[in-house]
């Protein structure tokens, strides 16, 4: 990492590859090497931790709304709700788990 901190990032975190100022989500390790993907999807990409930047809050959150700017532009503003996948609905079930 390139500022202190308490070893190597977790899987899912977010976090800046500086050598190629591109972010993306820790998928894994593997030796030396942590395996990034795009927040968007695609392919992964190898990087040590020494490259790694890890988002504050605030950078975090501005990655992220670029990020669901970014599928809303490619989908024409018909993916689904942030924080969704496709397919899901908003909220929980209805009671009983039956038709609305």
């Amino acid at each position: 990492m390139t500022e202190e901190g308490d070893g190597p990032p977790l899987v899912d975190a977010v976090v800046l590859d500086t050598a190629r100022n591109r972010v993306g989500r820790v998928m894994g390790s593997e030796g030396p090497y942590l395996q990034l993907r795009p927040l968007g999807g695609g392919r992964e990409w190898d990087v040590t931790a020494a490259q790694l930047h890890r988002l504050t809050g605030a950078e975090l959150l501005s990655t992220l709304v670029a990020e669901a700017n970014a599928r809303s532009r490619r989908n024409g503003g018909n993916g689904p709700p942030l924080g969704l996948a496709p397919g899901e609905t908003e909220g929980p079930p209805p009671p009983g788990g039956g038709p609305v």
